[in-house]
């Protein structure tokens, strides 16, 4: 089968939420051709739907060294970077104990690369205030509410933040 014919099988299974067949015809279309860009980023943008960062780097990689200027490509894989960096920093922060100053370097890693990313903010902010870096802290807290206001954990966050900053400098 060509791989055109393997990529309208593929959308036939993502209309019927069918995310684990498309990959599958994806990857088939990627064998057929496997010098065809676009499938590799069709590949890559299932994988990171269903959650699988590790398969959508790999197929975002892909994508953009077959086509370097395709700034579709180049979004892509900054976003899926990102998202491969938040889960790392995740695992660093449910360590004992946690490791703190290396997921905070990892998540402004990820925001860099993502700055729509409402949970890399987010989590920096926690971190950084945890390493009671409060100005850093206030200012990704600031970010993630400006990306998501109705995120309320991200609202009480700064919320807090903001009262400990007062404080502070009300006792120095």
């Amino acid at each position: 089968m060509d791989g055109e014919s393997c990529i309208r099988k593929a959308y036939e299974f993502i209309f019927n939420s069918d995310f684990e067949e498309a990959i599958h015809w994806f990857e088939l279309a990627i064998e057929a051709e496997p010098d065809n860009a676009s499938y590799y980023h069709k590949c890559a943008v299932s994988c990171a739907r269903s959650g699988k960062w590790t398969k959508a780097k790999q197929y975002a990689e892909a994508a953009l060294k077959l086509d370097p200027e395709h700034k579709e490509y180049q979004y892509h894989w900054q976003t899926v970077e990102a998202s491969v960096l938040l889960s790392e920093a995740d695992v660093l922060l449910v360590e004992v104990p946690p490791k703190l100053a290396e997921a905070a370097e990892l998540l402004k890693r990820a925001a860099s690369l993502d700055p729509l990313s409402m949970d890399a903010f987010y989590t920096l902010a926690v971190v950084y205030e945890s390493l009671d870096r409060l100005d850093e802290a206030l200012a990704n807290a600031r970010e993630a509410v400006k990306l998501d206001p109705s995120h309320s954990s991200a609202r009480r966050l700064f919320a807090d933040l903001n009262r400990k900053r007062r404080l502070r400098r009300l006792r120095k």
